[in-house]
């Protein structure tokens, strides 16, 4: 037999018009009610309608395996709860992005997760977000903050540490002319990592370290081109803004007939499994999708239950994850 709110309603001891509001996650239920509410549907198998049980993620990183793997483990915790996990691709911060919002709006959107989206970009209209707050609609961000005043949750890996760790682990190895192929400025996690980078320099009396940072697109060719220029300049380790990069940075270092690690060292950034089996395996700083990932869906599900989010950025420590691309320096 097929449970209705009727059934909900008499397990949980309240009024069917209690349950309505529980289930379209509307104010006005107190805490303890809504538990009860949710606990006697899990109990009798309640189904939820999917209409306006959608949580979008807006990302444009879908190819990364590190995205990818936020994604699942977003879509993993949110489904148990009725909701359903779909995936907007688009270009950060443009006309697509805010088309994409507005559809979503339009159609009855839960919640919206900006994945390493427009919330990354310094500048960045604010529009889509105003949309959302105007339409009632919870959004929290990852891996950036938003722009506008905006006081939505973020949840972000901690940029200076990762930058830190790995400069760290380099120079304990013996380097001393480390660069970074860094993303491009005004991409707030790559400004961050480079103000980590040159500060980890700083610490360790590298003088100059401006000269040791190349900007660059967080792709394999932005790495190679990032990593030409610093070993013309003698670098002989190059930190990368992503794990693409890193590989980039590799090919280019190849390309230039040096032999990685034993000419040039290479750290990535992600962390994703897969460069575990790319030769050589890459040392890279991980970012903690595990940990993060369901943090970003409890916080989703916490505001469609009209419960309290803490404002502003939450930080995730990374975590150095050494493998076969790094060696100490050779000797001249």
């Amino acid at each position: 037999m097929k449970v209705g709110i009727t059934e909900v309603a008499v397990r949980a001891q309240v009024s069917e018009a209690t349950v309505s509001r529980v289930i379209n996650r509307r104010q006005g239920v107190a805490r303890k009610t809504r538990e009860a509410v949710e606990r006697a549907m899990a109990d009798l198998g309640y189904e939820r309608q999917t209409q306006g049980q959608l949580v979008a993620v807006v990302t444009e990183l879908v190819s990364n395996p590190f995205f990818a793997d936020v994604c699942e483990r977003i879509e993993a915790t949110l489904a148990p709860h009725g909701l359903k996990t779909i995936l907007c691709p688009c270009f950060p911060g443009g006309v697509q992005e805010l088309d994409y919002v507005t559809s979503l709006a339009d159609r009855g959107v839960a919640a919206v997760v900006f994945l390493s989206a427009s919330n990354t970009i310094e500048g960045a209209d604010p529009q889509a977000y105003e949309l959302l707050r105007s339409r009632r609609i919870p959004f929290v961000g990852v891996n950036g903050q938003f722009e506008g005043g905006c006081d939505a949750p973020v949840f972000s890996t901690d940029d200076l540490l990762a930058a830190e760790l790995a400069v760290d682990h380099l120079y304990r190895l013996g380097h001393r002319r480390i660069g970074m192929a860094s993303g491009p400025l005004g991409n707030r996690p790559a400004d961050r990592r480079v103000s980590g980078f040159l500060a980890a320099l700083a610490r360790r009396s590298i003088t100059d370290p401006e000269q040791w940072v190349v900007r660059q697109s967080y792709t394999v060719e932005g790495g190679q081109s990032a990593a030409l220029a610093l070993l013309a300049r003698g670098a002989t380790a190059v930190v990368a803004a992503s794990d693409y990069m890193a590989l980039g940075a590799i090919r280019g270092a190849r390309r230039q007939g040096h032999h990685v690690p034993r000419d040039v060292s290479v750290v990535g950034y992600d962390g994703s499994m897969i460069m575990d089996f790319v030769d050589p395996p890459l040392t890279t700083v991980r970012q903690p999708a595990d940990r993060l990932a369901p943090e970003v869906a409890r916080s989703v599900l916490a505001l469609l239950g009209n419960r309290d989010v803490p404002a502003g950025e939450l930080l995730f420590d990374p975590e150095l994850v050494i493998r076969a691309s790094t060696a100490p320096p050779r000797k001249e």
